[in-house]
Order: structure tokens, then C-alpha cells, then sequence
């Protein structure tokens, strides 16, 4: 039965849920580099052993978590972090933005010092501007130089990070200019020694816990990090590339270092239903072989036969490509180096009403983008009695240009094999977006989630995903978002849902505006010559 998500009720008091996380993780992290990070106060040593805990990790009061639906479905969910917003509650005023700077090139170099560097005498937006447009090392060394406090040997190399510590004693490394510092860290032009110690080193970044690991074996190389108190109840997890296998770049990302970052995607999620089904866990701080892993997915699909579970959903995305403007808005992910984002979703949410966040007044349907497309597929079904999935993919096999034109090619797919199919979508949502679809195993049965999916599918769907990055970025694609679309797990799952995932390219001259906002989105060109120019490229790499 389809039920209305929203927060209106009848009864004109409006609902919403809270998430109160308290979860254990289960190490898989085997070895430790243990690094020195810089100097506290330029005295005593600051390294990195608190991303190398022991053992299993207990956080037994997480962030609490507001989920509210919005009154409107189509327009989804909102979620606020308990402690941002009481931080903000404090003092509400705080909530706005500084107002513009007042920058004049002109009277800056009328009024400089002569005994100053010209870069350290520019306006910060011309400055950013540099940060992010620059192609010459030597401009980004010296942008660094400005940003903060170096550690560096006798040579000039630098060593670290300097750190001060808070009269909160807290351990804060010295930063002058943090929009300044996370441009010139994300430039690829910067040279990989001071990308390491600005932001790669684990511990650079803070305090994270590193829980997984794909072992590095000169070709590539993977760190599993924890996000304790994350925006998604429970926390969640970055698959990041490692400090000795340091990738800014698409064409810089290898197969093998995919198959590494979903790797500790799969193994994560299939750790996790055991757990919950009360499977025997592989010993602590020792990770999964591939061979492992199947294993435990399958042992994971008998349980779920003999009990029942709650039916929760993945999450899974990945925002590739970093860029600020220099007025200073932030035009994409926090962070370049190539990493993946994955968490789970629970079935359910207490739910509250009114002011009382101690006693639930009942349970809210969690929210997963992949319950919206199972949601079409339930209206699909009830409208024309037939199988939305099985006629999409008929639409996309019967494809026809719509401007009637037979000179031109009229396909859709990019790729494909027997398991996965690569294809841009009739209708897309960015002008250069293409989508990924799991198609049927091997017993002709449709792959809906990760779970369902058995080596073969997986491999499938990892070379899908790496073929959509590098046809988009050979195209000159510099930031995209990837989002995955899936089942649930369990007894709620949709029964002929496919796992979808989409890929998200952002242009410099489509930013997203007024229209965008109500859910029309303009193209400048059909599907079909998109679709083309993407199977060019991937010819082209061959």
C-alpha cells in the first residue's frame, strides 16, 4: 500500500521523526601509519594515532538527527543536525552572511608596501581566484605559504602542519584563510608534498577513524574513515584514496582503485546485516578478501530467509570536483580527492509532534531516494497492470529519435554488457547526465541493491560507474555527482526493482536557478547525440 509522506496531519499539528543513533562499528583496519602531522604550539609533536584506534568502536550517544517529510512529496525530506541547530539556537543572529567585501586592485597596488610580496598584498577574491584557476605550482606554493603555517625541514619541504591548541584545549591546526587553504589543497597543480600534508595525510583533516582499509600494493590503495557524528543518523563512511595513492583526476583513477573504493563499500553493508542478523563476524582489524565476501553475502541471503529483519536501504554517493567562485561561494564537494560516501537507512523513524522529543507518538517510513522509485513502480503497476522496469528497458531498446532525423544515431546506451547497462536517459536532469542500470543476474532474477548483486553484477557495476566518470570527464567534466537508487532490503523491497545509479555532471553555464528549482530541467541537445559523443569518448580511450 502506498502511504502519503508528509508532515501534515489531520489532526493540524505537524510530524516529524528523530533519529537517536547509538551503534557500535566493527574494525576491519589491519596495520597503522602512524605519522607525525606537525608541531603543537611549535613544541611537542602532533601525529595521527587517534585515526588508528584498536578494536571495535562504540558511540553510544551519536547527533541526534530531525527527519522531517516535506508537506509536499515531490519535494523530499529534510534533515537537521541537533547539534548545528542548538549551536545556531544560541544565537540566531549568527545566521546570515558576511556582507561583501570591499576590494579595489587599484588602491590596493597604490597603497602597497614595497617590501611585500605582490601575492600577499592581493584582494582574497583575487587570491581564490588564483587558487582555483592556476596551473603553476610555484603560484600554489606560495598561495599555501599564505594560507597557513608550514612546517617545513631546511630545504623548504614541507613537513606538516603547525598546530595551537584552544583554551578549550583542543588541537586546531593553524589556518589563516579557510577558503583560501581548501582551494589551493584541491588545485591538482599543487604539488602532491604539500597536498599530503595539507589534507591526504590520515589526520590531516582531524580526528576521523580509519575502520577499513583495501591494502595498498603500489597500484593503489584505500582507507576506510568513520564519520561518527554525521548528517546521516548512525553516522556515516568515506572510502578515500590513501596518502601513497594520491588521485585528483578521473583519467589518474584505475580500475583496480574502483574496485578498491566499492570494495569497502560491499564489505561495510554486508558486515553490517550480519551484524543485525546475528552472523558470526570475521575476526577484529582484518578485513575481506573478495572471495570472503561472497561468502558472507550468501550466508547473509539464507538468513534473511530463515528471519526477519526490518527492511533498510543504502546509501551511497559520490561528488567528485572541487571549485569556488571567487566572490567566495563554494561550487561544489568539500573536498577533491576522490572518495566515496556510503551509509545505510533505517525502515523506520520514531515520530514526534509538538515540543516533546521524549515520547514517541509512533513511527514514520525513513526516507530513501530509492523508495521514491519504488513508489512509481506501485502507481505503474496500478495504472496499466504491467511492470515499469520491464518496459523502461523495452523504451530504451526501442528508441527513436524525436526529430525523426535517420542520418543520426538513434541509441541511448553507452555501454553494456550482460549484466549492466550505461545509458543516457531520455529525459535527463543535467544536461550531460548518464545513468547506470543492473539489469538480471545470472537466474534471469532483476539485481535491486547491493546485496542482490553477486561477484559478476558487482564487477559489472564497478567498470559502469569508472566508464560513465571517465566518458563525462574526457568530455571536460570537472564536477559531478553520483547517487545511487536502491531496493530495499528485506521484506519491504519492491520485487522488480532495478538498482540505478545516476551520474550528474555540473556545467559552468548551468548552475541551477529558478527553473531547476521547479523540477524543469533545460537541455541543449537530444539524448541520442549525447549518448554518441559519450561511446566516442569511451572509443577514444581504447
Amino acid at each position: 500500500m502506498i502511504k502519503l509522506r508528509t508532515c501534515i496531519t489531520p489532526d493540524q499539528r505537524f510530524l516529524y521523526g528523530i533519529h537517536k543513533p547509538s551503534y557500535t562499528v566493527c574494525n576491519l583496519r589491519g596495520g597503522k601509519k602512524i605519522e607525525r602531522l606537525g608541531l603543537i604550539d611549535g613544541e611537542s609533536v602532533q601525529d595521527n594515532r587517534d585515526n588508528f584506534p584498536d578494536g571495535t568502536l562504540s558511540i553510544p550517544k551519536a547527533d541526534w538527527i530531525f527527519e522531517i517529510p516535506n508537506p509536499f512529496p515531490f519535494r523530499g525530506t529534510t534533515f537537521i543536525d541537533q547539534e548545528w541547530a542548538d549551536a545556531s539556537a544560541v544565537d540566531y543572529r549568527r545566521i546570515s552572511l558576511p556582507p561583501k567585501e570591499q576590494i579595489s586592485l587599484t588602491k590596493t597596488l597604490k597603497e602597497g608596501d614595497g617590501q611585500a610580496t605582490l601575492f600577499s598584498q592581493l584582494p582574497s577574491a583575487l587570491l581564490l581566484a588564483l587558487a582555483t584557476c592556476s596551473t603553476d605550482a610555484q603560484d600554489l606554493i606560495r598561495l599555501a605559504d599564505l594560507c597557513c603555517h608550514l612546517e617545513k625541514d631546511s630545504t623548504g619541504a614541507p613537513l606538516g602542519l603547525n598546530y595551537r591548541r584552544t583554551k578549550h584545549g583542543r588541537i586546531r591546526p593553524i589556518i589563516h584563510n579557510h577558503a583560501l587553504f581548501e582551494a589551493v589543497a584541491n588545485n591538482p597543480c599543487l604539488p602532491d608534498n604539500y597536498k599530503l600534508v595539507m589534507v591526504v595525510r590520515p589526520g590531516a583533516q582531524g580526528g576521523s577513524e580509519i575502520v577499513g582499509e583495501w591494502p595498498g600494493n603500489g597500484d593503489t590503495h584505500v582507507f576506510e574513515y568513520l564519520r561518527r557524528n554525521s548528517y546521516i543518523a548512525g553516522g556515516h563512511y568515506a572510502a578515500n584514496m590513501a596518502d601513497d595513492a594520491i588521485r585528483y583526476a578521473i583519467k589518474e583513477l584505475s580500475m583496480a582503485d574502483m574496485q578498491g573504493l566499492r570494495h569497502l563499500y560491499y564489505q561495510r553493508t554486508y558486515i553490517r546485516l550480519a551484524e543485525l542478523l546475528g552472523l558470526e563476524l570475521p575476526p577484529e582489524q582484518q578485513g575481506l578478501t573478495p572471495d570472503q565476501l561472497e561468502r558472507l553475502r550468501q550466508k547473509i541471503q539464507q538468513a534473511m530467509n530463515e528471519q526477519d529483519i526490518s527492511s533498510i536501504a543504502t546509501l551511497w554517493g559520490w561528488n567528485f570536483g572541487f571549485d569556488f567562485a571567487a566572490s567566495g561561494y563554494r561550487l561544489h564537494a568539500s573536498h577533491q580527492q576522490i572518495h566515496q560516501q556510503y551509509a545505510m537507512i533505517p525502515e523506520t523513524v520514531a515520530a514526534y509532534s509538538g515540543d516533546d522529543l521524549e515520547n514517541s507518538c509512533g513511527e514514520l517510513p525513513a526516507f530513501g531516494c530509492g523508495d521514491m522509485v519504488a513508489e512509481v513502480m506501485q502507481y505503474y503497476q496500478e495504472q496499466y497492470d504491467a511492470d515499469f522496469f520491464d518496459d523502461y528497458i523495452g523504451c530504451i531498446k526501442n528508441n527513436r529519435r524525436m526529430d525523426g532525423r535517420k542520418d543520426r544515431e538513434s541509441s541511448l546506451v553507452v555501454w553494456q554488457d550482460k549484466y549492466a547497462m550505461l545509458f543516457v536517459p531520455k529525459a535527463q536532469t543535467s544536461q550531460w547526465e548518464l545513468q547506470l542500470m543492473a539489469l538480471n543476474d545470472e537466474d534471469g532474477k532483476a539485481v535491486g541493491n547491493i546485496l542482490e548483486a553477486g561477484p559478476i553484477m558487482r564487477a559489472s557495476l564497478d567498470k559502469g560507474i569508472l566508464l560513465a566518470q571517465k566518458a563525462l570527464a574526457a568530455l571536460g567534466a570537472r564536477m559531478v555527482t553520483s547517487i545511487e537508487y536502491p531496493k530495499r532490503i528485506g521484506r519491504k523491497g519492491e520485487a522488480g526493482q532495478h538498482l540505478l545509479y545516476a551520474f550528474l555532471p555540473r556545467l559552468p553555464k548551468s548552475p541551477g536557478a529558478f527553473s531547476e528549482a521547479q523540477l524543469r530541467f533545460i537541455n541543449r541537445h537530444y539524448p541520442e547525440d549525447f549518448a554518441a559523443v559519450c561511446r566516442q569518448q569511451l572509443a577514444n580511450l581504447e
